[in-house]
């Protein structure tokens, strides 16, 4: 996919992400904290940091961040929600050009974003700011789409409306692990989470993901009408749940 449409795809669904998508669960940073040493001192360049869900965790540690993050709603948004944290810098650049400076920090992550970059460049990238025995982290929210029937339902959905979802469905995002690390080893890492959501948020949380028709296409009022019908079929209570496998990858590059 272009860099400049896996930039711009996300501009026009700011708010809904900021509402809607989840955070992560505290045992990501734990095992940070237990497996790669990570203290409060350490400078993390969090790549891709968007609204800063992933930054706002790293912070709360005490950690430095510089969140590197090309599209400029996100990026705005970002330095809003973060705007109490004086150990937050917002830096207009991408996972191939950061801007930041050589050996400048001690970890790299991305959360929810790898798989939008060029792996060979910004490997590359990740390598120069990161210094000598430095961490590279990777992060999925992984949503189940087989657990229940309504996230059967919910997975129909996207695969009948969604605009490109086959193209960036989980399988396809964390295939490209390796090629970040290679040829050094790494870890992984699984933690169960999970959103519950009344209509309202359901509807946001779809609306939140790049592959969702937005209002002006012809897909957008029929798959509404879809997930509704979903919803009242699966709801209990007035609920619904999506549960999540949070996949953390973590490994020093040399």
């Amino acid at each position: 996919m272009p860099a400049s449409n896996a930039t711009s795809r996300f501009s026009d669904r700011v708010e809904n992400y900021v509402r809607y998508r989840p955070g992560y669960p505290p045992g990501a940073l734990q095992a940070l904290q237990t497996q790669c040493r990570l203290a409060p001192d350490h400078v993390i360049a969090d790549i891709a940091s968007g609204t800063g869900i992933w930054s706002r965790m790293l912070l709360e540690n005490g950690n430095p961040v510089f969140g590197v993050e090309p599209n400029t709603e996100m990026r705005q948004a970002g330095e809003r929600l973060l705007a109490g944290f004086p150990n937050f810098t917002s830096v207009a650049g991408t996972a191939e050009a950061t801007t930041l400076l050589d050996k400048s920090v001690d970890f790299v992550t991305a959360a929810q974003a790898a798989h939008w970059f060029d792996r060979e460049r910004a490997r590359r990238e990740f390598l120069r700011i990161l210094k000598p025995g430095g961490w590279l982290v990777l992060l999925w929210n992984e949503r189940l789409t087989d657990s229940t029937a309504f996230l059967r339902a919910y997975e129909e959905l996207l695969l009948t409306f969604g605009t490109d979802y086959r193209d960036v469905r989980h399988e396809r995002t964390t295939d490209a692990v390796n090629e970040f690390f290679d040829p050094t080893p790494y870890q992984e890492q699984v933690f169960e989470m999970r959103q519950e959501f009344d209509y309202a948020g359901l509807e946001g949380r779809l609306l939140s993901s790049s592959y969702a028709p937005g209002p002006e296409h012809a897909n957008h009022a029929p798959m509404l009408r879809e997930m509704r019908c979903i919803f009242e079929a699966h709801a209990e209570s007035g609920r619904v749940n999506f549960d999540y496998k949070t996949r953390v990858y973590f490994g020093r590059l040399k």
